[in-house]
This record gives structure tokens, sequence and C-alpha cells, in this order.
């Protein structure tokens, strides 16, 4: 897939975005730019999973109430919900209300802190199965070799919605894979970000 370069500035984007400012920002400043926090990675995997059946531009116009529903993903804090809690979140329909994947969010916690206590960090243990030269096996592909060792890495740990599609979007999304289109204006600048990104040990 070629990027489009039907925007408002001018500037060539990968296919998925649309011309919406809120969009526009995410794909230029966060998509493919490499995350080492381990609170953001956390975030960010949760809402991949919320995405699983649905569109990215609803979880993004749906973010800022995800954060506040689950305490800006603090693990520490998500691992306390308890029934009320999931039952609250259940009418809360700044969010999506799928009980499996708010369940799964809960669980994810305890096993996010398990890994940090193991670990020392989220961010350890990801990024491991990074890509080897950073760039996708196929471009436009759905998952990779990486996305499905961490798959069945995180599933054999206990976590839950992460198959190997929804990981591969994280691993996009956090730029363990630079997977903007090469004509794209973001492409060498996530390279170069990858280039000097220092990865955690």
């Amino acid at each position: 897939m070629n990027a489009k370069n039907d925007f408002p500035d001018g500037l060539a984007r990968c296919g998925w975005v649309d011309t919406s400012a809120e969009y526009m920002a995410y794909h230029d400043t966060e998509w493919g730019r490499p995350q080492g926090d381990d609170r953001a990675l956390f975030e960010q995997l949760c809402l991949e999973g919320f995405q699983s059946g649905l569109s990215w531009r609803t979880i993004l116009n749906k973010r800022a109430a995800f954060r506040r529903a689950f305490a800006e993903f603090d693990p520490a804090r998500v691992a306390k919900f308890g029934e009320k809690d999931i039952q609250a979140l259940l009418a809360d329909a700044g969010i999506v209300r799928h009980r499996g994947k708010i369940e799964a969010v809960i669980n994810n916690a305890a096993r996010a802190l398990e890994m940090i206590d193991r670990e020392r960090s989220l961010a350890a243990f990801f990024w491991r199965f990074e890509a080897p030269d950073g760039s996708p096996s196929t471009l436009g592909a759905s998952t990779s070799e990486q996305s499905i060792a961490l798959s069945k890495a995180l599933k054999k740990l206990g976590w839950k919605f992460v198959g190997p599609t929804t990981v591969y979007a994280f691993m996009q999304s956090v730029g363990m894979v630079n997977d903007h289109t090469p004509d794209c204006h973001c492409h060498a600048p996530s390279n170069k970000a990858r280039k000097g990104f220092l990865r955690p040990r």
C-alpha cells in the first residue's frame, strides 16, 4: 500500500490515516516511534486488545475516557479492580463495554506486575521480541514471526487478549517495527528515532 498525499498540509502519510487533526497527530508523533515507558506500553497493549474487531479510530476517540476509567493504566491500581469496578466500567458509555476485554485488562495488570518484579520492567521483556532490523517482513502484514512468538510467550504467562494480530498492532504502534510506508513522511524520522533509542535491558 502506498502513502496518500491528499492531506491539508500536503504531506504523504500511510494509507490508513484520515484527514482529522487528531488522527494525523497520532500517526505523525506516536505511531511507530519507539516507546520504553512501562505505563505507556501497558496502556497501548490494553487499547490494542479493545480495538480487536473495531477500528483504531474508535479507540483513539475514546482514549481519554479509557485512561480515566482505568486509572491512567497504572497496573498496580488496575490489578486491584473488583466486581464493583467491573460493573461501573460496563456502565461507562465512554469506553468499549465488553466484559471479556475489561476483565482481560484487570488480569493483565496483575500479570504485568509479576513481569516487572521478575524482569525489572515490561519494556525489557517486550523489546526482546523486536524485529531484527526493525523492518516488517511484509509491508501490510497483520502478524509477524516476532508477534507470534511474543503472543505465545504472553499467553504462557497468563495474559489475555494478546493474539498475534493484536500483538503485531502493538509492536507497530510502539516502534518495535517501522511499518510506515517508505513514501510516508514519517518513515525516515521513525527510523532515526529507532536508531537513537536505548533498548531497555
